[in-house]
């Protein structure tokens, strides 16, 4: 199925949204909690989201679709703008980074099968690196 501009711009702003937070995840992991273990993970992680999206459609495309400059949502920060801490920085990306990759499971599934198998693979990694990273950052200090 060929799809169009507005779902070229769900998948080019949920890419965005779901490397950004991994990448906010990985700084943590590497300059906070000085992790190699994780921030490796992360970084795989990350690599694993290039590697379905290139299936999805070309880059071209993507960027072709994009429009920041009157997107809807672009001036509706409520909730972004507070923070903890690293902990709950932590947290924020991690979710922020799951939501994304299930909008992507399931609008990539308009385009390649595989991909949407790849972004839920994907997904539950990120369930499995959440549980086993859960100890590390819960001793992260808290708002003070």
């Amino acid at each position: 199925m060929k799809i169009n501009n507005n779902i070229h711009r769900i998948i080019d702003a949920n890419l965005n949204r779901l490397k950004e937070g991994l990448r906010v995840c990985e700084e943590i992991a590497r300059f906070v909690l000085d992790d190699y273990r994780l921030t490796a993970d992360l970084k795989r992680l990350r690599h694993g989201v290039d590697r379905a999206a290139g299936k999805i459609c070309p880059v071209s495309l993507l960027l072709e679709g994009r429009n920041s400059r009157s997107d809807v949502g672009r001036l509706n920060s409520r909730g972004e703008l507070k923070r903890c801490g690293c902990k709950d920085i932590f947290r924020a990306n991690l979710q922020r980074a799951k939501e994304s990759l299930r909008v992507l499971e399931e609008f990539s599934k308009l385009a390649d099968e595989k991909s949407a198998l790849s972004f839920k693979r994907l997904r539950y990694e990120i369930y499995a690196l959440e549980k086993d990273s859960f100890k590390k950052i819960s001793s992260l200090p808290d708002c003070g």
